[in-house]
């Protein structure tokens, strides 16, 4: 099935989008898959959506958003596309968000994907509009329509006549599409948007505080619930006393969810006991006065730091190759030189600044839910199967996110809410407290790396060994998926793009014990890291500067067949012939940084830099961070970030995911760490589960965004994989010592 656009008509209209509407209607239909699932090495099947565009006989254009906005501007860089070859004027642009409904195609917000997928057809969209409300000008004017031009929300003609979209819109809607070669998409330099600074539409309304996010939603007669869940991921209730939790005033019940066990499915509540009260106060002290037995079940021992040496321990001896070119074995017992490292990362929480959350109402029959979820359509059919209801009964509507970076496309809270307002017989409102966040979140895997590398007597690297041990995303769902999969290795680690002879790159197995999920860049954070900190040891090695290290480590400029390396690697989603490895593009950024931080200039005393670049969701992004010591404190005056994303939709969102970047980065080089023993997590707060703080994150970050006619990539992801290991070589500067193991200890 490939994209196409098609004319609808306003019974369609309406009926799919609850929007009356005149005038021009476009349907756009998309070939796309679900993302987060092919992260998992999970195919999924494909779609047959739409979205949808209407031009109405004002003038007003209605174009539908069918991405969740948590921040990022997509809600808004979409549109944006469409808008700019329609030609109109942004300020008679209405963007209306979507439920969650398979009509609308991929929904799901995560994987930096959502420009490169959508940005060729929206174009076309936009253009095709373009060109039909053009051909309903010239024939309203009886002349060629090479004659006319849409300009501005109108179509001007070579004698200097003007007609309005409003006017031209029913018009346009009686011709049949035109063919697709007759449809001419502009040239960049006419772009009026694409490549230029406009602000989000929901920025005024988030700055006088009328934006609704899940947490400000509001339903008549609703009843705020809270669940004591187990401290144990797949643990389950021995026992328990709900007597005293009635007693306090305003609960109005007290019930129990079924626990899942352990593997346990990703769309899934943990269970527990459920307190049903008439505010968030009397909930939370009702919750407080349960008194419940555990059974801890399987993960009951679990102690993740003792696990990472285990993991540790495997990643010291050969493990399964993934990727092999060579006899890296032998080339490494041959090498003159060598550098030998082992990594450790932590589990890491999302932490979002507004906890998972829903609201849920059942009646008649059908579930209407309210939720701030990257991931609707998911959250749809979990639902739908956990109450046993058609999905034509279930309706997600999908609300602005305080944050999410791959939480929220887990549905666990929105089927929970929905359990529990079914239970209840109340619209209910789902609250998770902070300390419910951190300490039943998906959790970033844990990981334990060691890398080998081997150099000849002049210093030229000719031997890389990686081995990576960490529970796959797919073993919390199932026990057998003990090993990396392809998708997570192709995140740094088979798809290294050094140009060195003998390659061995291994994985080994490790069981979940705990719920893990994807996490802003995924793997990307522990690979990139460890990589990184070894690439800037060999320049040590060789001594070469560190930036220049890479650039001879690259090799000449190609194209790099990632495929023939190894047949787990993964683009993506993408073919490598349309989104080639590039080391051109890569040397390039590594370039850029270098001019715009200025590196290898005098520092202050006590001062200095680092350097790590990394390719990730097909970005390519080099980073220097400058780090000072003061009082024992490590502080980040500057960080410095070249990006190439291909073509930059909307930069300013683009420079806004790096600068959030730096900060989620200095949190996990510096502050996160989730701990588990005994099965539990030791953290329940900000207090204990730090995030990077003002006097923490960068004074100023200076982004360059590569100009580029190339197919867009991604940009909220790329950012973070970079930050720890330029950090960590700066720091090592000052030191004297090797950065191992995240987060950084002075």
């Amino acid at each position: 099935m490939k994209d196409k656009i098609f004319k609808i008509d306003r019974r369609t209209f309406l009926k799919t989008t609850s929007i009356s509407a005149t005038g021009l209607l476009l349907g756009m239909q998309f070939s796309c898959t679900n993302t987060s699932k092919k992260l998992m090495g999970d195919p999924t099947a494909n779609f047959s959506p739409n979205v949808y565009l209407n031009i109405n006989g004002s003038g007003e254009v209605t174009i539908i958003a069918h991405r969740s906005e948590m921040g990022t501007g997509i809600k808004t860089s979409l549109p944006l596309v469409l808008a700019d070859e329609l030609e109109v004027d942004w300020e008679k642009v209405k963007v209306v968000q979507a439920v969650g409904d398979a009509k609308y195609g991929d929904q799901n917000t995560d994987g930096s994907y959502s420009v490169r997928m959508f940005y060729p057809i929206m174009r076309q969209a936009g253009a095709t509009a373009r060109t039909m409300l053009e051909q309903a000008a010239a024939n309203e004017w009886k002349i060629d329509v090479k004659e006319c031009k849409a300009k501005n929300h109108e179509v001007v003609n070579s004698n200097g006549d003007v007609l309005g979209f409003g006017y031209l819109a029913d018009k346009a809607a009686l011709l049949p599409l035109p063919e697709a070669q007759d449809v001419i998409l502009k040239s960049p330099e006419d772009f009026k948007f694409i490549g230029k600074k406009t602000s989000i539409v929901d920025l005024e309304d988030i700055v006088t505080g009328k934006a609704v996010f899940g947490l400000d939603t509001r339903l008549e007669g609703a009843k705020v619930a809270l669940v004591k869940r187990p401290p144990v991921a797949g643990g389950k209730i021995k026992s328990y006393k709900g007597e005293a939790a009635m007693q306090i005033p305003g609960v109005q019940k007290v019930f129990t969810l079924e626990s899942p066990g352990f593997p346990i499915p990703l769309d899934s509540p943990l269970g527990g006991v459920v307190v049903v009260a008439d505010n968030t106060w009397a909930a939370m002290k009702g919750r407080d006065a349960l008194e419940i037995i555990w059974e801890k079940g399987v993960n009951g021992n679990y102690d993740s730091t003792a696990y990472i040496e285990t993991m540790m321990s495997k990643a010291k001896v050969s493990g399964k190759v993934r990727r092999g070119q060579g006899d890296a074995t032998n080339a490494l017992k041959a090498s003159s030189k060598k550098v030998k490292a082992d990594f450790r990362v932590h589990h890491l929480s999302h932490a979002p600044m507004e906890t998972p959350c829903a609201m849920a109402h059942f009646k008649e029959g059908k579930m209407e839910i309210w939720a701030p979820t990257q991931e609707p359509q998911w959250a749809r059919s979990a639902v739908a199967g956990a109450l046993s209801l058609d999905e034509k009964d279930v309706r997600v509507n999908v609300t602005l996110l305080g944050g999410g970076f791959g939480r929220k496309s887990k549905p666990d809270y929105v089927v929970e809410a929905a359990r529990i307002a079914k239970e209840s017989g109340f619209p209910i409102k789902l609250l998770w407290t902070r300390e419910d966040d951190i300490q039943h979140d998906y959790y970033h895997a844990n990981c334990a790396q060691h890398i080998s590398v081997g150099m000849d007597e002049s210093g030229k690297v000719n031997t890389w060994v990686h081995r990576t041990v960490f529970p796959s995303i797919g073993s919390t769902s199932n026990a057998k998926a003990n090993e990396p999969s392809g998708s997570e290795l192709s995140q740094g680690v088979l798809d290294m793009p050094y140009d060195i002879p003998n390659v061995s790159c291994e994985s080994n197995n490790a069981n979940a014990q705990v719920r893990v999920g994807w996490l802003r860049s995924v793997a990307n954070i522990n690979h990139a890291f460890a990589i990184g900190c070894t690439l800037d040891e060999v320049a040590e090695k060789r001594g070469v500067d560190p930036a220049q290290n890479l650039l001879d480590l690259l090799g000449s400029d190609r194209n790099i067949d990632m495929a023939s390396y190894s047949k787990d690697f993964w683009n993506y989603s993408e073919k490598l012939e349309e989104f080639p490895w590039s080391t051109a593009r890569f040397r390039n950024v590594i370039e850029e940084v270098k001019r715009i931080s200025g590196w290898g200039k005098e520092m202050p005393d006590g001062s200095t830099m680092g350097i790590a670049a990394h390719r990730s969701f097909l970005s390519y992004v080099a980073c220097v961070v400058e780090v000072k010591v003061e009082n024992g404190k490590i502080k980040i005056p500057k960080v410095y970030y070249a990006v190439d994303c291909g073509v930059a939709v909307n930069p300013e969102r683009i420079k806004a995911q790096f600068e959030g970047g730096a900060v989620f980065g200095g949190s996990i080089a510096l502050k996160s760490k989730i701990t588990l023993k005994n099965g539990a997590v030791q953290q329940s707060n900000f207090d204990d589960y730090q995030v990077a703080r003002i006097t923490d994150a960068p004074l100023e970050t200076e982004v360059y965004i590569v100009p580029s006619n190339e197919k867009p990539t991604g940009a909220g992801e790329p950012p973070v994989p970079p930050f720890a290991p330029a950090l960590s070589n700066a720091m090592y500067r000052i030191t004297g010592k090797r950065i191992r193991q995240l987060p950084i200890t002075l």
